[in-house]
């Protein structure tokens, strides 16, 4: 048996996948949980030690003789993050991750430095989120000077599972891509950014240097390969943030797939052949991991609003799916806004969520539950037009995340876009992207040969696919549109 391992490191857990590509399948999958250290601050911090410890208890579950198949590793990564490292290798502070927000003046300090949001924008490509790793190392250089002063390299999180593993500091154009200072047109560091954090040192002499996405990162210590049970020596490929990998392990590396996540949070990301940013900064204009663009957008409301329905009804999951399988299209005329966390996209930090179109006799259990999802949906479909408006094309949609498993959702996703909606067979997600950039390291693939490959080790779950209704896809055109003018009722009422 051969194998190729597949690594993905999350903020509430660290997954590993081996991968058989001669039997086209998972033959083991383990996953260990992580601590966060979070306060009602807006801090949000992990340390690098957690990350090691959990690599080694997943590993460790995993079958000994399956261990020793692995010929090659692909390593995925929480994006964003500040590993900040002193000479000797050893983390300087705490990782601060990307759900950390302390550092949101920073954030704007570094744009006002730049000539405002716009022109950071037309730097960049992207504004600076406090998420993104530049504010967070101003804040360090402002709150830790010390420690700052000794800090020699820069990493992202996964990147430091690299550094683990081989010893070899580097990064790759995705995941650098979401740093803050990474120009993603000229896919090049930018010095003025740069200077813009900190105009007392050049922080270029602290930032690795860029892989290209078939090149391997290093190869696997002998100490660790010992820890882990692996073959020492086995190529380390350059990995990626957990997107990029996400958007690898969901086929989408040519242009015209939609990757749509219905998780907490609503994901869309699509590959692109050329940089694809927003001049209003809606999106995030990433890089792909390999050798594209990965435009990306999030709402932050996705089964957010379908649980908090489905809790309010006090419905397990099968009851829940029966009533939103009884209701018609349109759910009797109840629209949800589901901004119940305030909102991204459009961005309504202060939104609240809404019902509207009750009447005496639609304010029914299934009319509610599955306005809730038609809500979600909208709001996913209102950032697809984002996308397109900026040039990306929209074949189908490949859906993951825990709404997935819905075969209603999925039916309603497919009528709303009027796309064909796919499900895969392989449900590892960033793990198995990074599991396949592995293999096409070993293939020594890249470009439409790696494309080529992927296609050739995903495969879809044919029961789980759907194709849109035609009577339903009218339907959703006349509701989207009224979803639309209840959007700009929120954006008076709440902006």
């Amino acid at each position: 048996m051969s194998t190729v391992l597949g690594i993905d490191l999350g903020t509430q857990s660290l997954k590993v996948v081996f991968y058989d590509g001669d039997l086209r399948r998972v033959v083991a999958s383990e996953s260990a949980p992580l601590s966060l250290d979070q306060d009602g601050s807006g801090r949000a911090e992990q340390r690098v030690a957690w990350w090691v410890e959990g690599l080694h208890k997943a590993m460790l579950a995993v079958d000994p003789e399956i261990r020793r198949s692995a010929t090659a590793i692909g390593v995925s990564g929480q994006q964003h993050g500040l590993v900040a490292l002193d000479r000797d290798g050893h983390a300087l502070f705490p990782v601060k991750l990307w759900c950390d927000t302390t550092c949101a003046a920073e954030c704007d300090e570094i744009m006002a430095n730049l000539g405002g949001e716009a022109a950071c924008i037309d730097k960049l490509g992207n504004p600076i989120l406090p998420g993104y790793t530049a504010g967070k190392i101003r804040w360090f250089r402002k709150y830790d000077p010390e420690n700052y002063a000794r800090m020699v390299r820069v990493l992202l999180p996964h990147d430091y599972l690299n550094f683990y593993l081989t010893g070899q500091a580097g990064m790759e154009f995705g995941d650098a891509s979401g740093t803050g200072f990474f120009d993603v047109r000229r896919r090049a560091w930018s010095d003025e950014v740069l200077r813009a954090i900190d105009p007392d040192r050049d922080l270029r002499d602290c930032l690795p240097p860029l892989f290209l996405s078939d090149e391997p990162i290093g190869t696997l210590r002998a100490s660790v390969a010992q820890q882990l049970g692996l073959p020492a020596g086995i190529p380390v490929s350059v990995g990626g943030g957990d997107n990029m990998m996400g958007a690898i392990g969901t086929g989408n590396v040519v242009p015209g797939t939609i990757t749509m996540s219905l998780g907490t949070s609503g994901t869309l990301y699509a590959f692109s052949d050329q940089p694809r940013v927003d001049p209003e900064g809606r999106i995030a204009a990433f890089c792909s991991s390999n050798d594209g663009w990965l435009p990306l957008l999030c709402t932050m409301n996705c089964t957010v609003s379908t649980e908090w329905m489905r809790r309010l009804f006090s419905l397990d999951i099968d009851a829940f799916e029966a009533h939103i399988a009884k209701a018609d299209c349109g759910a009797g005329g109840v629209l949800t806004l589901p901004f119940f966390h305030g909102e991204r996209t459009p961005n309504l930090p202060k939104a609240k969520g809404c019902l509207l179109g009750l009447d005496g006799d639609n304010g029914k259990p299934e009319n509610l539950l599955r306005s809730a999802v038609e809500g979600a949906t909208f709001s996913l479909f209102a950032g697809i037009e984002i996308l397109t408006s900026l040039g990306c094309s929209t074949r189908e949609i490949v859906l993951t995340g825990g709404g997935a498993r819905s075969a209603t959702w999925r039916q309603i996703v497919a009528d709303i876009g009027n796309l064909p909606v796919t499900v895969l067979d392989q449900s590892e997600g960033a793990a198995m992207g990074a599991a396949l950039q592995a293999l096409g390291l070993l293939a020594g693939v890249r470009g439409d040969a790696f494309a080529a490959l992927v296609r050739d080790h995903l495969s879809r779950n044919e029961p789980l696919c759907c194709t849109p209704n035609d009577s339903a896809v009218d339907i959703y055109r006349d509701l989207f549109a009224e979803y639309r003018k209840a959007v700009a009722l929120a954006i008076d009422l709440y902006r």
